[in-house]
């Protein structure tokens, strides 16, 4: 299928069935007896009172302590994202309606005020954002994540942040005045220089361009960058990692990860279902390729093992990360400093 043949704007497809919902509709046979009408998709924001915003992450390869998300659903609408399943806590499906309909948190800065607050909390660095993007299109018409950088500012709380949004340029002030107390750093996921794929694989992010500017516009002010490679899916981009390290670290970037493809839950049929029609010469071949990292599967649950696959060609990509992160010196690491968190009215607080 070409390009133009594509839900415009869309990474999904379809809508799969929510898993925790007995009853539902969706699409996810491309051929049936009733004919299925399919109208154009608009976005919606829908306001949700959480009682609670900072999350434990308990997950030990996903190399965060703790993380906040001012938004759920992604605008981008990056077709392999891992979050698209958890949008189905929401009710919702992991299709369409993951990118479509953007569950907003307006009172996410008091929140995390009120967790800040408690007498507990010891200063660990809190994620921007573990989950969805924090930089998202939606962002620039609620400004949620710049109010949740105030409070970090207020804090002394340290905040690293990982998007694929040059938006993250328009809060270049507060970041500069968090690094000047060693209190935040930027990873920048970019999987591609390939515009055609980004705009099948990746329909509303901003183009790779665009994302090692923001690389080099935050390293040329000290703001500790890196580039997270995520995922690498072989037959698609894995010839690019040379290029994207070697262009990160021309921009200033201090350090590389990257994630192996995984395609558990909904994914697995919203990537299949993508795959053949954005790409039926080779579909096949990528397919297989991701199984053969994955035990026969396109999907392992294994930690340690499941973002990284094995096998040929998983090793293959690991070996190039490895040469390529020493050969280019982005293999430094970064840490934030805990010791300066205060809460209003407090001294400091010294560990």
């Amino acid at each position: 299928m070409q390009e133009d043949k594509l839900k415009k704007g869309r990474g999904a497809q379809l809508n799969t069935h929510n898993r925790f919902l007995s009853h539902s509709i969706s699409k996810e046979e491309i051929s049936g007896i009733d004919e299925w009408v399919e109208e154009d998709v608009k976005t919606v924001f829908l306001e949700d009172h959480s009682k609670s915003l900072v999350n434990k992450v308990t997950s030990p390869d996903v190399g965060m302590e703790y993380s906040m998300n001012p938004y759920q659903g992604c605008e981008h609408g990056c077709i392999y994202c891992y979050a698209r399943n958890s949008f189905e806590y929401w009710g919702y499906s992991a299709g369409i309606d993951f990118e479509s309909k953007i569950i907003v948190k307006r009172n996410a800065p008091a929140l995390l005020r009120k967790f800040l607050m408690n007498p507990g909390w010891e200063a660990a660095t809190i994620n921007l954002s573990g989950n969805t993007d924090c930089y998202q299109p939606a962002e620039k018409r609620f400004g949620i994540t710049r109010e949740l950088l105030k409070v970090c500012r207020e804090f002394n709380q340290p905040v690293a942040i990982i998007t694929k949004n040059a938006g993250v340029l328009r809060d270049i002030d507060i970041l500069t005045d968090l690094n000047s107390k060693n209190l935040t750093a930027v990873m920048v996921t970019i999987t591609t220089q390939n515009e055609s794929l980004r705009r099948k694989m990746e329909p509303r992010t901003t183009t790779a361009f665009q994302r090692f500017r923001v690389i080099e516009e935050l390293s040329k002010r000290g703001i500790p960058t890196g580039i997270m490679i995520g995922p690498v899916i072989p037959g698609l981009n894995d010839h690019e990692i040379h290029d994207l390290i070697k262009t990160a670290a021309d921009a200033g970037a201090r350090t590389v990860g990257y994630t192996f493809v995984r395609l558990n839950g909904a994914i697995k049929l919203l990537f299949h279902d993508w795959l053949y029609k954005a790409f039926p010469d080779r579909a096949a071949k990528v397919w297989h390729m991701i199984e053969s990292a994955h035990n026969g599967k396109v999907n392992d649950s294994e930690f340690g093992r499941r973002m990284r696959g094995e096998g040929v060609i998983a090793d293959m990509v690991s070996m190039q990360i490895k040469k390529y992160r020493a050969r280019y010196g982005l293999n430094q690491s970064i840490e934030l400093d805990h010791t300066q968190f205060k809460r209003p009215g407090e001294q400091l607080l010294l560990f």
